[in-house]
């Protein structure tokens, strides 16, 4: 049996990786030039800086026995310090009290460095960047897959390891039923919406200061803001989630100049030179975010599979990705999930058929 895998995200490679560990025959394919999805993380000399997810935390089982068992480094997001708050009128206020991050952990290099471990693990001819997935079409036997190139690939199955809207993108042959296409159109895409801007820094003023690096904002561009440097050693950072909406946040160079002098209310002069500012913004991201994506979340949503993605195409078609798991939808360990509960499935339905 030779399952199609659509999304070398965290999900998608977790899947691939079992399946590979299970001597199951298996291609994933990935429509950037690069794997781990949402999880992207830039490069400064020998730091490491998180443009999607940074964090996780204790209670979450699945990633941390992964990153033990890929001999991954954790570490503990720094809090120590004062906090500040930007009122209104941009008046700062300094404080203690807690940090809204303190007990999260992050990753050594970036948590591209466990998407990437997971990415060496699978044998070339077993995986690709690059390809994008435009059709799909179910046989008697098999499901094929067209891709933007014109190619064609046949699987036994396919798992869409993708958020639900950019899967009801996908021409299907025969069509998808109506409430399975508008379920899909109702999951909101985590994250999609947001964007994120990193200033690398020489030095940690702001932990000389006694600061954390938290600070929270009524003026913005950055509505949220933490201390985003490594465990050890060189350069240092600020992050800071982007408030503004997806319109009003396009003009790019506009967006720096106000995030620069926002940094510099708040932390002081200091700040008005980074050595890099990274900005992303994935509502801009085409292999994220949809239409829909651009109107904002206000709670977490809740996620899980509903019931009309459910034992499609004879089950030759089903859904990966954290926005379909169960119990921590739209966390890393969602994705994990997620991946987890497919693999059940598929050896499952094997099972089954005598395989």
């Amino acid at each position: 049996m030779t399952t199609l895998i659509v999304g070398g995200g965290l999900s998608g490679l977790a899947l691939a990786e079992m399946l590979q560990s299970a001597d199951q025959d298996f291609l994933l394919l990935e429509a950037r030039n690069r794997f781990g999805g949402r999880i992207k993380t830039e490069q400064f000399g020998a730091a490491s800086f998180d443009m999607g997810p940074a964090w996780f935390w204790p209670g979450q089982p699945r990633i941390a026995a992964l990153i033990d068992r890929l001999d991954l480094e954790k570490f503990d997001q720094f809090s120590q310090g004062l906090l500040s708050y930007e009122d209104e009128k941009g008046n700062v206020q300094r404080g203690r009290g807690f940090a809204s991050m303190r007990g999260s952990w992050r990753l050594q290099g970036g948590l591209a460095a466990l998407t990437q471990a997971l990415a060496d693990r699978l044998p070339e001819n077993r995986k690709r960047l690059n390809a994008r997935v435009e059709a799909l079409a179910k046989t008697d036997e098999s499901v094929t897959a067209t891709l933007a190139n014109g190619e064609v690939l046949t699987a036994d199955r396919v798992v869409l390891a993708l958020p639900p809207r950019l899967a009801a993108n996908l021409t299907y042959t025969p069509s998808l039923p109506d409430q399975t296409v508008m379920a899909m159109h109702n999951v909101a895409t985590w994250m999609a919406g947001q964007a994120k801007a990193v200033a690398v820094y020489r030095t940690p003023f702001w932990r000389d200061a006694g600061l954390s690096g938290d600070a929270s904002s009524r003026v913005g561009p950055m509505v949220e803001i933490h201390d985003a440097s490594p465990q050890t050693g060189g350069s240092y950072a600020l992050f800071g989630f982007i408030g503004v909406s997806p319109q009003a946040r396009a003009d790019e160079l506009k967006l720096r100049q106000h995030i620069v002098a926002q940094l510099v209310r708040l932390f002081g002069k200091e700040a008005t030179t980074p050595e890099h500012l990274y900005l992303k913004d994935w509502a801009a991201d085409p292999n994220t975010s949809t239409q829909a994506d651009l109107e904002p979340l206000y709670a977490h949503p809740n996620y899980g599979l509903p019931s009309s993605m459910e034992r499609l195409w004879d089950d030759k078609l089903c859904f990966a990705g954290t926005e379909v798991a169960p119990q921590f939808g739209g966390y890393l360990e969602g994705a994990l999930e997620a991946a987890e509960i497919v693999l059940g499935a598929l050896q499952a339905k094997e099972t089954s058929y005598g395989y």
